[in-house]
């Protein structure tokens, strides 16, 4: 893979290793990143698989109704319900809704005698609850900490460390995207103003400097009441007012070298403006886009963070961690969702800071690592 690069990425590439907290910060926040991604299987309320009278099931992927396994209804089963869990490990041999609850817990404790037991199992993830899945647990929610749910519980006792799960992956992909694409428009906008200048730059400059006078909040609120809360809404309107952050980096790089020479003899032989913006100047212009990409992604999420605590961000179904920091202010008396929501967000924003840092030095060629 090194081999494929060209010299000047190999040099990019051994400088970002060379960089101990960038690159072990890469580490730990892909390895994270790549457990969220398969949060189904690591915190669900459904079984990974089930194996009921010699058949296999997998409920994370596919409906099933409860009559499937022997039950009444047509509805979708409840495996966490006892007496689900009862239909399959027996096969149906055993009229689970009628049985006694000490022939339940028999049955779930694998001691109850019979020839046909032990027929079905089901393997469950490591933490049996989803993000939305109420728990079944005495006392008044928010609950603390134990062993079923060693974050605790929030105030509609959901588990706190499955929210966090979801939650993360959600505000990963969530920034990712939105930076992405605010990234691709500010720097074709600012690259545009920037290499032809004159009437074009002074029209568009007008017109970013009207657009960012307009207040971003008050627009997601409107449209958020006129179309409802969603996922790719908030990110359109995110995209919409955040691309202008990179604009006037890009701007500004591209301002200084239209006039090298490299510029003016791509022009003279004949190269197209775009081939020698996005060819030949916008890798120069890199080193100070990269010094931006920080400080976009950290206020991608923490402008998430505050929409879902002031209650104008994702739907309130949605696992969020704003949500989970305004559950913290409302319930003081619960200091276990204000840990977790500092430290989580302490954690990936520290990483996800380290790491860019670390691709803008990689990219700068006057910083070099021993």
């Amino acid at each position: 893979m090194i081999m494929a690069l060209s010299a000047l990425n190999q040099r990019r590439l051994s400088n970002f290793r060379a960089n101990r907290r960038a690159y072990w910060s890469l580490i730990i926040f892909m390895f994270f990143f790549v457990l969220s991604l398969f949060a189904e299987f690591l915190a669900n309320d459904k079984p990974i698989l089930v194996k009921y009278r010699g058949d296999y099931f997998t409920p994370i992927f596919n409906f099933y109704p409860e009559t499937q396994f022997g039950g009444d209804f047509k509805t979708e089963a409840v495996y966490r319900d006892p007496e689900v869990q009862c239909l399959i490990a027996t096969g149906g041999v055993l009229d689970c809704f009628d049985a006694p609850d000490d022939i339940l817990v028999s049955v779930a404790d694998k001691t109850f005698d019979h020839p046909e037991f032990e027929q079905g199992w089901a393997i469950w993830p490591p933490i049996r609850y989803s993000y939305d899945t109420p728990v079944d647990r005495a006392g008044a929610a928010p609950l603390p900490p134990n062993s079923q749910n060693l974050l605790g519980t929030d105030d509609t006792k959901r588990d706190v460390l499955a929210r966090i799960i979801y939650g993360f992956r959600l505000s990963i992909l969530f920034t990712l995207i939105v930076t992405t694409l605010s990234s691709v428009i500010g720097i074709i906008a600012g690259a545009i103003q920037g290499f032809f200048g004159g009437l074009t730059d002074l029209i568009l400059q007008r017109v970013i400097e009207i657009w960012g006078a307009v207040p971003s909040l008050y627009i997601i609120i409107i449209m958020f009441a006129i179309l409802g809360r969603g996922f790719w809404l908030l990110v359109f309107l995110m995209v919409l007012f955040g691309w202008i952050g990179l604009v006037g980096v890009v701007r500004a790089e591209f301002l200084r070298a239209r006039n090298l020479e490299y510029v003016r003899a791509a022009k003279a032989l004949g190269v197209s403006n775009w081939k020698i913006m996005f060819r030949h100047m916008l890798p120069n212009a890199m080193v100070a886009t990269l010094t931006m990409l920080p400080f976009i992604v950290t206020g991608t999420i923490a402008g998430l963070a505050s929409l879902d605590f002031l209650g104008f961000g994702l739907p309130s179904s949605a696992p969020s961690l704003g949500e989970l920091t305004l559950q913290a202010k409302q319930n003081l008396q619960a200091p276990w969702l204000g840990f977790t929501a500092f430290f989580t967000f302490a954690f990936m924003l520290a990483l996800l800071v380290f790491i860019f840092e670390g691709v803008r030095d990689a990219f700068d060629p006057r910083k070099t690592f021993e």
